[in-house]
């Protein structure tokens, strides 16, 4: 008898080859059969007419401060991923003296939209060292299993002080103890070393993440110290030629992997193929490089009882903007005030062109539409029903008790369509990832953006679908064997036993939601799904039918895993 037997499911193993029929036997965390398994199973999972799918591992999460203070890393969990690598664009909380602590958490506070209070209050601070920072994690269970990355603003930080924080130029000296630094956090179990060079990612009074334009110099000294492991980098490639080929030769000094952010943004919807060009002729040349893309749009959610509205920044707006929801409401609907928000615009520019651009605003649907057209848009049902697109949705978002939601795409979405992401996610310089669970968690959800891999790309589209052997050996294997965890993302004998068995036909995402369930009562949006009938990490269920069954066997990964 065998610890546990899915019986009967739709096997796609991950390899990208045809379905089949078939049970999988698992013994001890490992899969020990898939086929006819006539012996039982102490537990067993009838499949019949379920897919039956390797476990979801996703390369690009912000779990860093979560996973120190919670065992259920959603919303994640929630969506068949059961390896999960966070510490990714620089920032993280390890290393980390007790006198820079403010620092990292104004810095996280900024770049992932998670309330200081939340931080001051959830971390445990029970380490200093990266090392420390590890066995921390090692010593909590999980719902799923997660690998680290060290941070290049921390590290940063810890050497270099406020002369990090104020981006000035590293020293030899500093350059060779932060390189000593990330080499012991590699060989003590992250799988690699992360950097931000984004103007995006700032601190919430707006000073610039300390990485950002870190000299070649510092970043080639840790790029040379590099044990094992890959390079994760983000960059707005303002200057392309010369940023990509500083970067190449990071990579050739270092003589590890990197993985680049790829966006089409709109000033340059085209550049994102120049980038990815680059990187196929780089791995053409023995030089492995990865772009690293999202199954849709990056976009932000607007709402009154999230971080932004279409109304931020308009003085009336603001003045009411920190009392409670409550509160705000039965302000919002006096005719006095709302007549006078409606009258002013956001001062900002480029805030009043992300939350008011009101052709690129559409009203959440249940499920919801990441591939909205155009006559979707509050600007095209305002045309049509003869109103101000601006006085419509101020109306629509006092719906629902105030808690209506709106999606705005940013990047990935110049033309007002997926055809763009579907060259990214079909092109074989790639890997799925940039869903950045447990971060942004006041504007958006995208965690769940794996699911959309499946329910989008390869059921729900009207045109150029991809198979759904191609997507999930994407979201499982193509990113396992990418990270150096050769020892899953495939449903074969021998391999771990991470799994999902999932209701094809019944998979959806759901409407995201708010919840306060963080530290200090903190708010989150959080976003599950229908259709995942089982999730097993390691062979134990985590979640049956979308229920927490009460098992944690999720743990740190500590370093590359082999095949078996």
């Amino acid at each position: 008898m065998v610890d546990l037997v899915i019986r009967g499911g739709t096997v796609i193993d991950g390899t990208g080859g045809d379905p089949f029929e078939a049970d999988v036997a698992v013994e001890a965390g490992k899969i020990v059969a898939v086929g006819e398994v006539s012996g039982r199973g102490k537990e067993e999972i009838d499949a019949k007419g379920k897919i039956v799918t390797p476990g979801f591992v996703d390369p690009h999460s912000h779990y860093d401060a979560q996973a120190t203070w919670s065992s259920r890393i959603t919303p994640s969990s929630w969506h068949g991923v059961t390896t999960t690598m966070i510490g990714n664009c620089g920032v993280g909380f390890a290393p980390c003296d007790p006198e820079n602590r403010g620092m990292l958490i104004r810095l996280m506070e900024g770049v992932e939209d998670i309330p200081e209070p939340v931080l001051t209050e959830g971390l445990r601070w029970n380490w200093r060292g990266f090392p420390d920072y590890l066995d921390a994690l090692e010593a909590r269970p999980f719902d799923l299993d997660i690998a680290t990355q060290v941070p290049h603003a921390a590290i940063r930080v810890h050497v270099m002080g406020k002369r990090g924080v104020d981006r000035e130029p590293a020293t030899a000296a500093e350059a060779h103890a932060m390189a000593a630094l990330v080499a012991e956090g590699i060989r003590a179990g992250a799988l690699g070393f992360s950097t931000s060079r984004t103007i995006n990612h700032k601190t919430k009074a707006g000073a610039h993440i300390p990485t950002l334009d870190a000299d070649e110099a510092e970043l080639s000294a840790i790029a040379r110290a590099l044990p094992a492991g890959w390079m994760q980098v983000i960059s707005d490639f303002n200057d392309p030629a010369p940023e990509f080929a500083m970067l190449r030769r990071l990579v050739e000094v270092s003589r590890k992997p990197m993985a680049i952010t790829i966006l089409q943004r709109d000033s340059k919807p085209e550049e994102w193929r120049q980038i990815t060009g680059w990187i196929a002729e780089a791995n053409r040349s023995g030089v492995p490089m990865l772009g690293q893309v999202l199954t849709r749009p990056t976009g932000i959610i607007l709402g009154f009882e999230i971080s932004q509205n279409p109304f931020l920044g308009r003085a009336s707006y603001d003045a009411i903007a920190h009392v409670p929801l409550a509160e705000r409401l039965v302000a919002l609907r006096q005719p006095e005030l709302r007549a006078k928000i409606l009258s002013e615009t956001c001062a900002d520019e480029v805030l009043r062109r992300r939350v008011s651009r009101w052709d690129r605003i559409f009203p959440m649907t249940d499920p919801p539409n990441y591939e909205p057209r155009p006559e979707d848009s509050i600007a095209a049902h305002a045309e049509r029903m003869g109103r101000d697109p601006a006085d419509l949705a101020y109306d629509m978002l006092l719906e629902n008790d105030g808690r209506t939601l709106m999606y705005r795409p940013l990047s990935n979405y110049t033309y007002g369509d997926l055809d763009t992401v579907h060259d990214m996610l079909a092109h074989d310089a790639t890997i799925v990832g940039l869903g950045d669970g447990g971060a942004h968690v006041g504007i958006l959800s995208d965690a769940s953006a794996i699911s959309t891999m499946l329910t989008h790309w390869t059921r729900d589209r009207k045109a150029n679908r991809f198979s759904l052997p191609w997507a999930v050996k994407r979201i499982s294997r193509d990113s396992a064997v990418a990270i150096g965890l050769r020892d899953r993302g495939l449903v074969a004998a021998g391999y771990k036993a991470d799994l999902n068995v999932i209701d094809y036909d019944r998979l959806r995402v759901r409407l995201p939601e708010v919840v306060y369930d963080l530290p200090a009562g903190g708010r989150r949006l959080i976003q599950r799904a229908d259709g995942y009938e089982a999730t097993i990490v390691s062979g134990v269920p985590v979640y049956r039918n979308g229920h927490e069954t009460g098992a944690l066997p999720g743990r740190l990964v500590r370093g590359a895993q082999a095949a078996p």
